[in-house]
């Protein structure tokens, strides 16, 4: 007897809604990469080489417009062509004799010239480059816009003092400007390596059956002289370049992945960018630090068994997808292993990884703008956890100062002693100090305060924030030697 709660378990059409995946459900991602997105793609492509091969004089050119405008994805199944690729092992082979008969609908002498001298490869390699174009368009603005927020954290935040953390437990003095222009540049680099990616890395794929483009010179030459065989297969492939939108190749790159191992490099690096705001954030936010909170929203962030948590969800989704892309980008990287002229499998394994990547770390910029715009910063909790180490934390500070004068051993050793005597007896640090007759025949007691403050021992964080800002320098100021 069928559960009640089973009912829809049999339904027609399974729907990948992103109930598992919350970090890219409902951002502008989802829609570029969603099957439909790719089978439009893979319209166009077909659109575009009909257009291209229009445009050499070797496909009339009003078959070409019947075939682009034939070429909507809302005219055709997706579920039955997915259900058709079972028997060919990818989705172009159905959609090809699909959109055959649809432009024989409307004109059958056109219907003649849909995928002229092409392969399956090609069509779909070009749509993966043209869903990949989008996907990361978007992703490109939204690091941008990651980078913006940060930037202004960065500037408002510039001297704002705070514990820097090494191995979990406080360090030295750092500010919170410097940690997020760190963030900052993080982003920009993913947002430069998009770029790079962008302009020019995501070619068009023309190879033909074995990468010899042999059908589309067969089938040209049918339809009159095309002149040297070279010539006319770089201006085919300008000419396709040109009606996608992608970059020509120098080369058939059926069994040469690099177009796809590229984008996984800069995938994975992003994912790893994102993510390492991300652990910084969870970390921060921890009920016993405090520093930084989440931006608030309606119902974010509840527990389902304790009402008074509100959970950093924003920095757990950037962490999550962050965790799961590497492993991703490690198989399309892998993918280079590919036998022959064609793959059969390691082509085949490139498709979900390729798309589950885009997802994720486009779903993933998409949130970090929102964690960015929004993040709330608390100066007045990093003063107070300040204050756990207090003075502590500029020991290194007062033996560089002491080693001069009683020998770096003597000095080093001599601030690890008051140390663990102000950590065991809780007495601050000036204090265990002040009882040191080899420290106070150096030291005024003005000037062993003054070399405890933490808030004179942050170095240059300042002047490399506003490096990293490309402000110009701050003016210096002179402090009197201690």
């Amino acid at each position: 007897m069928t559960h009640p709660l089973d009912a829809h378990l049999d339904a027609d059409v399974p729907t990948d809604s992103g109930l598992l995946s919350p970090v890219r459900a409902g951002t502008p991602v989802e829609a570029a990469v969603c099957d439909r997105a790719w089978l439009q793609a893979m319209l166009d492509a077909e659109a575009a080489l009909a257009r291209a091969q229009a445009r050499l004089g070797t496909v009339p050119k009003p078959a070409a417009d019947v075939i682009t405008r034939t070429a909507r994805a809302d005219r055709f199944d997706l579920r039955a062509l997915a259900l058709a690729s079972r028997e060919t092992a990818n989705p172009v082979v159905g959609l090809v004799q699909a959109l055959t008969r649809a432009v024989a609908d409307r004109d059958e002498g056109a219907a003649e010239y849909v995928h002229r001298g092409s392969t399956s490869q090609d069509v779909l390699d070009t749509g993966a480059m043209l869903v990949t174009a989008r996907a990361l368009r978007l992703l490109h603005t939204d690091l941008h816009r990651v980078g913006d927020a940060l930037g202004a954290l960065a500037l408002e935040h510039r001297d704002t003092l705070m514990a820097g953390r090494t191995l979990a437990l406080q360090a030295v003095p750092t500010t919170f400007g410097l940690k997020a222009a760190g963030w900052r540049e993080l982003v920009l680099d993913a947002a430069r390596r998009v770029e790079r990616v962008l302009d020019g890395g995501l070619p068009v794929s023309l190879g033909g059956a074995a990468g010899t483009l042999a059908g589309y010179l067969e089938y040209a030459a049918l339809d009159g002289e095309v002149g040297e065989a070279g010539d006319y297969l770089d201006r085919l492939v300008e000419a396709f370049a040109a009606e996608t939108g992608l970059a020509p190749a120098v080369l058939p790159w059926h069994a040469l992945r690099t177009p796809v191992a590229d984008v996984a490099a800069v995938l994975a690096f992003t994912a790893g960018a994102l993510g390492k705001i991300a652990v910084d954030v969870q970390s921060l936010t921890r009920t016993e630090v405090g520093e930084v909170t989440e931006p608030t929203a309606a119902g974010r962030g509840s527990s389902s068994a304790m009402p008074h948590k509100r959970n950093p969800v924003l920095a757990t989704l950037l962490r999550a997808a962050a965790l799961q892309v590497p492993v991703m980008a490690a198989g399309l990287t892998q993918c280079l292993l590919s036998e022959d002229e064609r793959s059969a499998g390691a082509w085949h394994a490139e498709w979900q990884l390729l798309r589950e990547c885009l997802r994720l770390v486009g779903g993933a910029a998409h949130t970090a703008v929102e964690l960015a715009e929004g993040l709330e910063v608390s100066p007045r909790r990093m003063r107070e956890n300040l204050a756990h180490s207090g003075a502590q934390l500029v020991s290194e500070r007062i033996a560089a100062v002491l080693a001069p004068r009683l020998g770096k051993v003597r000095a080093k050793q001599l601030l690890s002693d008051a140390v663990t005597v102000a950590r065991e007896t809780g007495r601050p640090l000036p204090d265990v100090l002040g009882d040191e007759p080899a420290v106070t025949r150096l030291l005024g007691v003005g000037e062993l305060a003054a070399l405890c403050d933490p808030g004179g021992y942050t170095g240059g964080a300042g002047a490399l924030v506003d490096r990293a800002l490309g402000l110009p320098p701050a003016p210096t100021v002179e402090r009197d030697a201690a």
